[in-house]
């Protein structure tokens, strides 16, 4: 594969590659346009690599690597994040320069015997928090963000032309050969990745917030160099857990198409009484990922589900343990369930967001026996009323 025309800096060269084999990210998130391995070199009186790419890709990083270093040799490699689609090649380069020194925090190289077996003695450069290390006119300062979304991540500052190396910060789906929107894939990434961390990433932005940055560099996805307070904004909005823009999602689990129907007409009760961005979404069948995200997305959230073995069906389960994994809050949900002869799936789904945060819960609940009649449509009508005043 032909080496990625990416521009950072003169000094500052990118040196990551595509992945376009790859089906499941984690092995559970689906990548239509695959996903890129970002890493970079600091060319300088001494020579740094940030980060390596996961060792599906390790032969043709080492070529993009060995032709930005021209004969040089490299000097460090920091570690912000030990996951192996950023470390799996760590083994790899440390044996190609073995007078290389490996610079991370304590966490790191508490973990990194679970994943190498080099020998560590003498090439280590322990950093802490505000600790810097100078390579020459570019200085590196280090700041710890744990669990974002790993214990061990931190990110890196270079003072002189003010980048910010963000880890899985800033990062998304999609191979960088592709063009999509930046944010669609950006917040299915960081809804279901590093979701939970909320509040591990409000502190690292209030970090950033004191640091002048010019330009991102993640590990995954583009540099991002331009109007960078959007992605800022997005951030925060998402890690706060604020709903992004107005609108509902209608996510329903059917199993013969009656819970389908109801919803698709829910649906349109909605759009038909000026409710705005409403968006249907079959849990079996769409990705569950987006389902996730778009719930975060929007400031309301219906569910329609039916009652299974007494219980949830599987994927309305699932969908609401991702849901709740994930911290979903600040939200108002209205619920309709169905059921042939025992629905209880609508209690079982209340129970889950009454478990939540900040979570208002609208009446009615809307039962369904089988197919919707006069009163059941009545319920639903009722209840749309209720999310668009």
């Amino acid at each position: 594969m032909a080496k990625l025309n990416i521009t950072v800096t003169d000094s500052v060269k990118f040196i990551g590659c595509n992945d376009h084999t790859i089906d499941l990210f984690e092995s559970q998130y689906v990548v239509p346009n695959g996903v890129s391995y970002n890493s970079y070199v600091i060319l300088d009186e001494k020579v740094a690599v940030m980060d390596t790419v996961d060792q599906r890709a390790t032969k043709e990083w080492l070529a993009n690597l060995d032709e930005e270093l021209a004969g040089r040799s490299v000097d460090y490699l920091v570690i912000s994040h030990l996951e192996p689609d950023h470390a799996g090649s760590i083994q790899v380069l440390a044996e190609k320069f073995p007078q290389m020194k490996l610079v991370s925090n304590k966490k790191v190289f508490a973990m990194l015997p679970q994943f190498f077996d080099f020998d560590l003695e003498g090439r280590t450069v322990t950093v802490g928090e505000g600790d810097s290390l100078s390579l020459g006119s570019h200085n590196l300062v280090f700041v710890m963000a744990p669990m974002v979304h790993w214990p061990e991540v931190m990110v890196e500052y270079e003072t002189t032309e003010k980048i910010l190396f963000s880890a899985d910060g800033f990062g998304k789906f999609g191979a960088l050969d592709c063009y999509e929107p930046w944010a669609d894939e950006a917040r299915r990434y960081f809804i279901n990745i590093v979701g939970k961390y909320g509040a591990q990433v409000q502190s690292l932005l209030k970090k950033a917030a004191t640091l002048d940055i010019a330009m991102i560099c993640p590990l995954h996805g583009p540099v991002l160099k331009e109007n960078l307070g959007y992605y800022l904004n997005l951030y925060n909005l998402w890690s706060s857990y604020t709903p992004e823009e107005e609108g509902i999602l209608v996510a329903y689990a059917s199993i013969h198409g009656n819970t389908a129907k109801a919803a698709k007409k829910f649906a349109q009760m909605l759009s038909d009484k000026g409710a705005k961005n409403v968006t249907v979404c079959d849990l079996a069948r769409d990705d569950m990922a987006k389902a996730v995200a778009d719930a975060y997305r929007y400031d309301k959230l219906v569910v329609a589900g039916v009652t299974y073995d007494g219980n949830m069906f599987p994927c309305m389960e699932d969908f609401l343990a991702h849901l709740r994994i994930k911290n979903f809050q600040k939200r108002t949900v209205g619920i309709i369930q169905n059921g042939s002869w025992g629905p209880v799936a609508g209690k079982q789904m209340k129970a889950v967001f009454e478990g939540l945060k900040d979570i208002t819960i609208l009446e009615p609940m809307v039962t369904i026996k089988s197919t919707m009649n006069a009163e059941s449509i009545a319920q639903m009508e009722e209840l749309a009323d209720a999310l668009v005043k």
